[in-house]
C-alpha cells in the first residue's frame, strides 16, 4: 500500500489540531475514518507518528520529521491549486498537424499564441492525416489540424480553409498544356500512404487515368520538392508549400486543362474532449491566424 494525499491532508490536520473530533467535524467525516486514515499511514511507515497524551495526539520524534516533509509539499499543491483555478491562460495544450500544415502554417501559429500567452505551452506532434487523426482517437494530443479526408464517428471536424493541389515540375516541357491522362506515363513522386495530399489527389484522378506511374513515395514535401528539381518527373503538391519555388521558376505550374483539385484544411478533435477555457482560446486563436495565412493576409497579432 502507498501513501495517499487524503492520508497526508488528514494527518496535517491532525497535527494543526491535536483532536480527531475536530478534524472530523471540519472534514465532514466520522471520528473513525480519521482514526482509520492516521492508522493505515502509521502501518505505512511501519511506526506511530504521534505520542498520546492526555487524550491528545502529540507529534513525536519520526512525526516531526515526516511533518517537515509531507508540509511543503501540501502548501506547494495549494499554490498549485490556487494558480491554475485562478489563471485561464496557464496550462499545456497537445496540438498535432499534418505535414503540409507543420511545415507550412503552424510555426507561425504556434510562435504567435506563445508571444501572447507565455504560461501556456504547446507541443506538436507531425504525421500524415491518418497518423494524426489517430492521435485525436487515442486522445495522445488535444486538436488538430490536417488536410483531406477524415473518418471516424468520435471526431468532430471544423472546415477553416481551402486549399489548392498544383502539378508542378522543374522541367519546363512538361509544364505545357494537356490533360491529366496524357501524364500519366511520366514519372511521377507522391507522398507516403495515409497522406491527405496523396489521398486528395488520387482520388480527384481516378476517374480520367487509370494507371498512374508512381516511380518515388517519400514522407516530406520539402524531399519531394527536392528531388523534383533534379529529375525530369511530377508531383501533385499543395500550393502553398511551393509558392517561392514557382515564383522563383525553380518549378513550374503545368497547366493541367479541367484540373482543379482543392481539399479542406481542417481542425479536428475529439467529441468527448473537454473544453477549458484555455482549450476554447487556442481554438479561435488558431482557426483565425490560419484563415488570415490561407487567404495571404499578413495580419497576424490577435487578442
Amino acid at each position: 500500500m502507498k501513501l495517499t494525499l487524503r492520508q497526508m491532508q488528514i494527518f496535517l490536520n491532525v497535527v494543526k489540531s491535536g483532536h480527531l473530533t475536530n478534524v472530523a467535524k471540519d472534514m465532514n467525516l466520522s471520528q473513525s475514518a480519521i482514526s482509520m486514515s492516521i492508522k493505515e499511514l502509521e502501518n505505512i511507515l511501519g511506526r506511530p507518528v504521534f505520542d498520546r497524551i492526555n487524550k491528545k495526539l502529540v507529534l513525536n520524534e519520526v512525526g516531526r520529521a515526516f511533518y517537515q516533509e509531507v508540509d511543503p509539499i501540501f502548501k506547494k499543491l495549494a499554490d498549485i491549486e490556487y494558480e491554475f483555478k485562478n489563471s485561464e491562460n496557464k496550462g499545456m495544450i497537445r496540438v498535432g498537424a499534418s505535414t503540409t500544415i507543420v511545415d507550412y502554417l503552424m510555426p507561425s501559429i504556434i510562435c504567435s499564441y506563445m508571444s501572447s500567452y507565455p504560461d501556456v505551452k504547446i507541443t506538436l506532434k507531425e504525421g500524415n492525416t491518418k497518423e494524426i487523426t489517430a492521435m485525436v482517437q487515442e486522445g495522445s494530443i488535444d486538436v488538430a489540424f490536417v488536410e483531406g479526408l477524415v473518418t471516424g464517428s468520435d471526431i468532430i471536424k471544423e472546415k477553416i480553409g481551402v486549399d489548392e493541389l498544383v502539378i508542378v515540375t522543374a522541367d519546363k516541357k512538361l509544364a505545357e498544356p494537356c490533360y491529366i491522362d496524357e501524364l500519366a506515363e511520366k514519372r511521377w513522386i507522391l507522398r507516403e500512404e495515409g497522406s491527405g495530399t496523396r489521398e486528395v489527389f488520387l482520388n480527384y484522378i481516378k476517374d480520367k487515368v487509370d494507371n498512374l506511374n508512381i516511380f518515388f513515395e517519400l514522407g516530406h514535401t520539402e524531399s519531394i520538392k527536392s528531388i523534383l528539381m533534379n529529375r525530369e518527373c511530377l508531383t501533385c503538391i499543395s500550393k502553398i508549400s511551393v509558392e517561392n519555388e514557382l515564383k522563383e521558376e525553380k518549378l513550374h505550374k503545368v497547366d493541367v486543362k479541367n484540373f482543379e483539385c482543392k481539399r479542406d484544411f481542417l481542425m479536428i478533435y475529439h467529441k468527448d474532449k473537454y473544453h477549458s477555457n484555455l482549450f476554447e482560446k487556442f481554438l479561435f486563436f488558431s482557426k483565425k491566424l490560419m484563415v488570415q495565412m490561407i487567404d495571404g493576409s499578413t495580419k497576424i497579432n490577435i487578442k
